[in-house]
């Protein structure tokens, strides 16, 4: 019998930053809000259902508006898990928390907003990535 197999490439919009931090996700969030005058509100347990290995649990913190959306996410799952890889984008498992941004401008530009990232304490490093070349940039898109 033949078995097919679907192949989809997803296009993303977003710009991607990764945060290496050791602080908890909460507390990042309460800075994120304080430094970029937003209000980053956390959601429901972000799940990931993988069929035999198990499942991986992340935080996941959102602002939305009608132009502007910021995803705070954690990379590592928040639930032991017996993955050798148990992270939301394992291509960039240096880092703790992504941060997921669609439609900035003006201070939140890609470029500014690097600088305001890397300005807080909190933050030790910041970078941002392409998330169109990461292996799995499905696991980004909500």
């Amino acid at each position: 019998m033949k078995t097919f197999t679907l192949d989809v490439d997803y296009e993303c919009d977003f710009a991607l930053f990764g945060l290496v931090s050791s602080t908890r996700d909460y507390t990042l969030a309460w800075m994120l809000n304080r430094a970029l005058r937003l209000r980053l509100v956390k959601q429901p347990e972000l799940l990931l259902n993988l069929l035999s290995q198990g499942r991986l649990v992340f935080t996941h913190y959102l602002h939305a508006t009608e132009t502007l959306t910021f995803r705070l996410l954690r990379n590592r799952s928040v639930e032991p898990s017996n993955l050798k890889k148990p992270f939301l984008a394992p291509d960039i498992k240096e880092y703790d928390y992504l941060l997921a941004v669609s439609n900035g401008c003006g201070a939140l530009a890609d470029d500014e907003l690097l600088q305001q990232l890397t300005a807080l304490d909190a933050v030790q490093y910041a970078c941002q990535f392409d998330p169109n070349t990461l292996k799995y940039k499905e696991n980004l898109i909500l």
